[in-house]
């Protein structure tokens, strides 16, 4: 993921992504590349260090019994963000027991919006970034890229 454009000129750096796909560690280097008109992190650039990683990991995890998307996003600046900033991503059992509760039969559809806080090196808030997932049960009928059927 390192090398997809939209990670790659942002200056976006997967550090870690954890075998179970429970966890993911984002960061961002301030760079010439990715910062606005005042010297902080382009707000885009922060959006975007979060962008993929629920529906991937979600996917991984719930595998072909369940669709899953990205249904909206929304981003509060905290404050400027300067310097490396990083950003986890977590699936806990509770999140997937709810997922599982709510997706019982066929259809029905799910909408969480869990919350991705991103610090900066001393551990100070600079943005919340609220994902709305968009989960349901029941193949959707499309190939999943690299999907051999």
């Amino acid at each position: 993921m390192n090398f997809w454009p939209p990670f790659l000129f942002a200056g976006i750096k997967v550090a870690r992504i954890s075998d179970d796909w429970r966890e993911a560690d984002v960061e961002l280097r301030q760079g010439r590349l990715n910062m606005n008109y005042v010297g902080t992190h382009f707000g885009g650039s922060l959006f975007a260090m979060t962008d993929p990683f629920y529906m991937i990991m979600l996917s991984n995890i719930l595998g072909r019994d369940h669709v899953v998307w990205d249904k909206a996003s929304s981003i509060e600046f905290l404050r400027p963000g300067r310097g490396t900033v990083k950003a986890q991503m977590h699936i806990s059992d509770a999140m997937l027991d709810e997922i599982r509760a709510n997706t019982m039969n066929d259809g029905d559809r799910f909408t969480p919006v869990w919350p991705v806080e991103i610090r900066d090196a001393g551990g100070e808030l600079v943005a919340r970034v609220h994902k709305t997932m968009y989960i349901r049960r029941g193949r959707d009928g499309r190939k999943r890229v690299g999907s051999k059927d």
